[in-house]
């Protein structure tokens, strides 16, 4: 009977080993089945002076630097406006609104209600709130914090979730201990919480880094370099939108560009992992 009980146990340990490398392999083949077409296309237009130089003939010769300054603005902008406030409001409603209360229900379910809200309505916000009523017009600012607030609603239900998956002992440890909730928030509660916290900025980032749809509404569409925030540019998703719809023969420049555009979300995905671990790791060893 043992016998028995273990060679059925080791064939259903077969069998799910199998199906998890199986959907695992599946996975693989459909992310190469993706991406290979755009690097058999756009790796031969890789080069420095790529990123370093203008586009020339609507795009079909020369560079993406004008794109590279006018995406990096915009993220900039974004995660700016997004990072303290969503963490202001994600503490707020984890520490001081209770996890059952009526304000906290109905902060979740608007945050809920905005996530899914698309693209292309927040543009259209974005025109008539940023553009218009501030008076700020095709900006990279009205594009930046137009991708805030498409950002805004991700994080604070991340940095919620992982703020409420953290002991309530450390909270009562803490009061305990005579800590405001200020300081238990600072030291104690944001340094934990941080690998999730990550996860949103991860998020949204990936999504304003590929938003098209808000960004031609907003921060515009020309393709000369930006002298400050107040200018129009261009960002990385629209000028491969543009070269893959509007321009003959641009299909290998908007390739390049996207191997560009999906380096960059690999980077400051790595980077915000590397920087919440390392947050992680001085709180604990007790470091201010």
């Amino acid at each position: 009977m043992h016998a028995e009980h273990r060679r059925r146990h080791a064939s259903g340990d077969l069998v799910l080993a199998l199906l998890t490398r199986a959907g695992a392999a599946l996975t693989l083949a459909g992310l190469m089945g993706v991406i290979w077409p755009v690097l058999h296309e756009g790796l031969p237009r890789l080069s420095w002076a790529f990123l370093q130089t203008d586009p020339l003939n609507a795009g079909r010769a020369g560079g993406i630097a004008p794109m590279l300054v006018s995406t990096g603005a915009l993220l900039a902008v974004a995660l700016l406006a997004t990072g303290p406030l969503g963490l202001a409001v994600a503490l707020w409603l984890s520490e001081y609104t209770g996890q059952q209360g009526r304000r906290a229900a109905v902060a979740g379910l608007s945050l809920d209600a905005l996530a899914g809200v698309p693209s292309i309505v927040f543009g259209l916000f974005g025109s008539a709130f940023f553009c218009d009523a501030l008076g700020l017009g095709y900006s990279l600012l009205a594009g930046g914090l137009t991708l805030a607030c498409m950002i805004l609603p991700v994080l604070i239900r991340t940095a919620h979730s992982s703020l409420q998956a953290l002991p309530t002992d450390w909270r009562l440890g803490g009061a305990a201990l005579g800590m405001s909730r200020w300081r238990l928030a600072w030291h104690v509660l944001l340094p934990h919480a941080m690998p999730g916290v990550a996860v949103g900025i991860m998020l949204g980032t990936g999504r304003a880094l590929a938003e098209t749809a808000a960004l031609i509404f907003t921060s515009g569409y020309v393709d000369r370099m930006p002298d400050s925030l107040m200018d129009s540019g261009r960002a990385l998703s629209v000028h491969i939108y543009d070269l893959s719809m509007n321009v003959a023969g641009g299909d290998a420049t908007a390739s390049a560009s996207a191997i560009v555009l999906m380096t960059w979300v690999l980077l400051v995905n790595a980077l915000t992992t590397a920087l919440s671990q390392w947050w992680l790791r001085r709180a604990a060893t007790g470091q201010p």
